[in-house]
């Protein structure tokens, strides 16, 4: 009985989208429908594809953006459908779910594993099944799929990791206190972020660094954060491994009247009203670091596989950037999602 619910509850939060929708016109005189190559839609397969997005947590705005993107960009591609389920950050949740994809026979599976190490057998149980899998964004233990599409975590860790040696130096601040908000414990991202930001903030000279964790959550960092100001009367930089939990950080400073005395530092770059580019826009975040959604690749990775087709790179990387005041409304512009 426990494994029938545990396979019930993988059913909740399902979102399906088809592409080729009636309302949508068919290409005319044998032309292609966006995104896809000429003669594309002459020769649409027959069998309709099946994509499952296994997403660690929808609550995430990164994740959300995820999912608006891959719902948006389904409709480019012929004959095919898309299954989204949330694991809502329980990796029990998100196993049984895979575990009911797997019995569904979809044709290709995506996965944003909400933690490596547990996620990494029921992934390869799919893989093993015959179903393509795509590993999107945060890497398992072993390379248990076709492809992996990600950023690179320790460049983005490294770059913000300067930023705030950078800004310690030109204030000629003595001492600094620096507060690291980290993202959930045991997820590549989290590690990766951490390790390539401490080389450059353990190398500042008298430097002291607090460590908390926070889940990714802006509301957990807000009440750790609050915790962390009435511990200490100094504090010069947070650094936060998303930018949801260095707005919380702000949040936290702003209502006890000390966000004046340090800077913060996130990484996603999202756009929109409430993405981390805004927050540089209006001086919450002194700077965040583009991350990419990985979201538009991972899907056309994705019918390519469930297509037959080769893919030649088992790993894909996007590149990320730095986002501050001089050039944030031109990234606002780029990475807002319609």
């Amino acid at each position: 009985m426990k494994h029938v619910k545990m396979v019930a509850v993988a059913l909740l939060g399902l979102v399906v989208v088809a592409c080729g929708a009636p309302q949508s016109p068919a290409p005319q005189s044998g032309g292609a429908a966006p995104g896809e190559s000429p003669g594309a839609a002459a020769q649409a397969p027959a069998k309709k594809i099946k994509v499952a997005f296994s997403q660690c947590n929808s609550a995430e705005p990164y994740r959300t953006a995820q999912n608006n993107i891959m719902k948006r960009d389904i409709a480019k591609y012929l004959n095919c459908e898309l299954v989204i389920q949330d694991a809502q950050q329980d990796n029990a949740k998100q196993i049984a779910q895979i575990e009911n994809m797997i019995l569904q026979k979809v044709d290709v599976l995506i996965v944003a594993p909400n933690e490596a190490a547990p996620l990494t057998d029921v992934v390869k149980r799919a893989h093993d099944a015959g179903i393509k899998v795509v590993c999107l964004e945060r890497n398992l233990m072993q390379p248990v799929y076709d492809v992996f599409v990600g950023a690179n975590n320790v460049k983005i860790g490294e770059m913000a990791g300067q930023r705030v040696a950078d800004y310690v130096k030109s204030k000629g601040i003595e001492a600094p206190v620096v507060v690291e908000m980290k993202g959930l414990l045991g997820t590549k991202p989290q590690e990766e972020r951490h390790d390539g930001a401490r080389r450059f903030i353990d190398a500042i000279p008298g430097v002291k660094v607090i460590e908390d964790v926070a889940d990714w959550l802006q509301g957990n960092a807000l009440k750790r954060m609050e915790t962390i100001l009435q511990a200490n009367p100094k504090i010069d930089v947070v650094y936060a491994h998303n930018d949801p939990m260095a707005v919380g950080c702000y949040l936290a400073a702003k209502n006890a009247g000390r966000e004046k005395e340090m800077i913060f530092v996130g990484v996603d770059g999202l756009g929109g009203p409430d993405g981390g580019v805004q927050r540089v826009l209006d001086g919450m975040l002194d700077s965040t670091f583009y991350y990419p959604t990985c979201a538009a690749e991972g899907l056309e990775i994705a019918i390519k596989l469930g297509r037959g087709e080769s893919v030649p790179q088992q790993e894909i990387i996007l590149e990320p950037a730095i986002i501050t005041k001089e050039n944030a409304q031109e990234w606002y512009g780029k990475v807002t999602v319609q």
